[in-house]
């Protein structure tokens, strides 16, 4: 159990590294989903996860075609794009748009130093791959069957195990629709969650498999026909988790 956040999270990681002799890492639990495609409960697993969270905020009156602070020494970068505030004005009751003076936010890499890199020499990443192996295996977990009902109340169709190209995180409970569809068409991502991305870089950095499991939740945002969604159906996302997970296990020990 990591606790909540991508700190608490890698921390947690670290510690089982350091402590334990660590074959890999499966990790799972429930996410928002970014996808409108998908529905509450189906199970995800992401081939690649970035954190969204590590930002350049531009100052006002600078754009795309300007040098971020400290770009020019490398630790910021303009290569994985921004989101504009403005994009999301209300408009004015003259229907004329507004400069806002939240201007733009960068995303950025992380800084890693992976055990078999050059003391004290910095690498950078923002998507960070699952194992190959493991997501291979993974292939072979789409009819586990899954839960569709809580109680008496019951999903539009029975949940399915699904791989997805990308997934995120950030030390944001993404709650916002406008949010969720600009991560969803600036990254095509899935799943968004706040901890998985963190597992990954310091898997990344210790040089050991890794693969993320994440049943749906909700539709980040969005009020749909399936009203209180996570609170509704929370429980059924965190099974059909575990039992994805139970399943990914056995096929490991083959």
């Amino acid at each position: 159990m990591t606790g909540l956040s991508m700190l608490n999270a890698g921390i947690s990681t670290q510690l089982l590294l350091t402590l334990f002799d660590i074959e890999g890492v499966v990790h799972y639990g429930i996410a928002g989903n970014a996808n409108p495609k998908l529905q509450i409960g189906d199970v995800t697993i992401p081939q690649y996860w970035a954190h969204t969270g590590l930002w350049n905020w531009q100052r006002f009156g600078d754009g795309p075609k300007d040098a971020l602070a400290l770009e020019a020494s490398g630790d910021y970068s303009r290569r994985f794009g921004y989101l504009k505030f403005a994009d999301y004005n209300n408009n004015t009751k003259h229907s004329k748009s507004a400069t806002n003076l939240l201007n733009n936010v960068w995303f950025q890499a992380e800084e890693i130093f992976p055990v078999n890199g050059t003391a004290e020499v910095r690498q950078h990443a923002f998507w960070v791959s699952v194992d190959k192996t493991y997501f291979e295996i993974a292939r072979e977990l789409k009819n586990v069957k899954l839960s569709n009902c809580v109680n008496t109340t019951c999903l539009p169709r029975r949940p399915i195990v699904v791989r997805v190209e990308k997934g995120v995180s950030a030390n944001v409970f993404v709650d916002n629709k406008a949010y969720r569809e600009f991560l969803h068409s600036k990254f095509d991502v899935t799943a968004i969650d706040m901890e998985s991305a963190a597992v990954a870089l310091i898997c990344l950095q210790q040089k050991k498999p890794f693969i993320a499991i994440r049943s749906l939740s909700d539709l980040a945002g969005d009020s749909s026909t399936l009203s209180n969604e996570v609170d509704v159906f929370a429980s059924l996302a965190s099974q059909n988790a575990l039992d994805v997970v139970v399943r990914f296990i056995s096929l490991l020990n083959q």
